[in-house]
């Protein structure tokens, strides 16, 4: 029997070239990787760079308007609009303790208040009072039960009080449609949407100020998720967007409050405490 020699070569050495080749074909897709995320490295520490800058303004802002403001008496005409005022100040300084004392004394001046109070839910849950927190979103619910973002600060609520599988238990139903993209959102709560999903789910189509406002809340509520789910990295990431979003500070009132939670979470994620 006549070997061909050739042929025999071919056959071990074709394997070994094509492993090669796809070996050479990996390392510069790889190579060509490292490069993409070393410059999205780069920019992502340019906007920290600019966050970290614009908020030591802002603090430096806020504080200025904080200790301005006169000293409230209960029995003034518009203690409440006063308490209401210094609470955000608060609020916005990373002061939840004191928001919160602010916001439940505007209930106290103005009992019909309190069931619709969804900031003073908010400085509950920041300052620690996660129970107490959760039975104010309660509350809100009564007053609207439409608003899907009610219910996630209610989720988050009773997860940090009574972990993650008992708040999954305890997620409101909701029958009917609230404003995007929330209905997408409260479903990355209940865990049948990725982030990345519900991020996906936003129209490129969109006028741009809808869809500006439609990625700002997706944006932030993937972040103040990861952040609860012990993803740091893709939360800082997140929210790093969501706080470079111009929409919710130009809106006013609701987004720009939740712009400035974003923002505080943001940094507190970046500058965990020592």
């Amino acid at each position: 029997m006549r070997i061909n020699t050739g042929r025999v070569l071919n056959l071990l050495i074709l394997p070994f070239l094509m492993t090669t080749a796809a070996a050479a074909e990996n390392a510069v897709d790889d190579a060509k990787k490292a490069v993409v995320d070393a410059k999205d490295a780069q920019a992502a520490e340019a906007v920290d760079a600019e966050i970290m800058a614009m908020n030591k303004e802002l603090t430096a802002e806020l504080e200025g308007q904080l200790k301005a403001l006169p000293a409230i008496v209960d029995t003034d005409a518009d203690a409440v609009g006063k308490y209401s005022r210094r609470g955000d100040l608060h609020m916005f300084l990373g002061k939840f303790a004191e928001a919160e004392t602010d916001y439940k004394k505007m209930s106290e001046l103005k009992p019909d208040l309190d069931a619709s109070h969804w900031r003073l839910g908010i400085a509950m849950y920041l300052a620690g009072h996660p129970e107490d927190a959760a039975a104010q979103f309660d509350k809100y619910h009564s007053f609207d039960n439409v608003d899907r973002e009610n219910g996630i600060w209610r989720y988050l609520s009773h997860r940090a009080a009574f972990g993650k599988e008992k708040a999954r238990e305890q997620l409101l139903k909701y029958e009917k449609d609230d404003r995007p993209p929330f209905r997408e959102v409260y479903q990355l709560f209940e865990g049948t949407l990725t982030g990345d999903q519900v991020l996906q789910s936003i129209s490129p189509e969109l006028p741009e100020s809808s869809r500006q406002s439609r990625l700002f809340y997706a944006q932030l509520y993937v972040g103040l998720n990861d952040a609860v789910e012990d993803k740091p990295g893709s939360a800082i990431k997140a929210l790093r967007e969501a706080v470079k979003n111009e929409w919710p500070r130009e809106a006013g009132f609701g987004p720009d409050y939740m712009w400035h939670v974003g923002r505080l979470q943001y940094l507190r994620l970046k500058t965990p405490a020592k």
